[in-house]
């Protein structure tokens, strides 16, 4: 009788001792919802009971976050857990620790297409700019009548060619 050894990762990092792609997800949240709202690792960790080296790996995926923590972090920067998944790319989906270490377990079926861009706006500085600074328009008159402005220009079709 032999007893099958199942490898399992180490602490949910990757077989080659890489934090998992989930976790780095998970943390790239984190960071962006703190960074939309202004806050400092420092301040968060404080809002937390943390340090700020504790964030720091959090939001590098090096350290996992637990489930408690999770929800904690997600009242402090007041959004649902489940914002901290959102936008996950299947291939970083299809890579959760059991897929690790159960033997012979095989990811589900990934899109056709596998060569899609993160085309995802909330994923770039200049999204996070932008918002931070809309926010600092004191006048909020003024701040509404830009917003307007904008969602106006990007309602008009143009040839690029014109531009230049």
């Amino acid at each position: 009788m032999t007893a099958e050894i199942v490898k399992r990762s180490s602490r949910g990092r990757t077989p080659q001792g890489e934090p998992n792609p989930i976790d780095v997800h998970v943390g790239n949240r984190i960071r962006l919802r703190r960074t939309l709202l202004g806050l400092s690792q420092e301040k968060l960790a404080s809002l937390l009971g943390l340090t700020f080296q504790q964030v720091q790996k959090y939001e590098r995926g090096m350290n996992r976050v637990g489930a408690s923590r999770l929800w904690d972090i997600g009242k402090v920067l007041e959004v649902p857990v489940g914002f901290f998944y959102e936008d996950m790319d299947k291939e970083v989906a299809n890579q959760s620790p059991r897929m690790f270490s159960i033997p012979d377990s095989t990811p589900a079926e990934l899109s056709d297409n596998t060569e899609e861009v993160d085309l995802d706006p909330m994923h770039r500085q200049e999204t996070i700019e932008l918002v931070k600074a809309y926010y600092k328009i004191a006048n909020r008159k003024a701040a509404k009548h830009m917003f307007d402005l904008i969602v106006a220009m990007s309602k008009t079709t143009y040839n690029n060619d014109e531009e230049e």
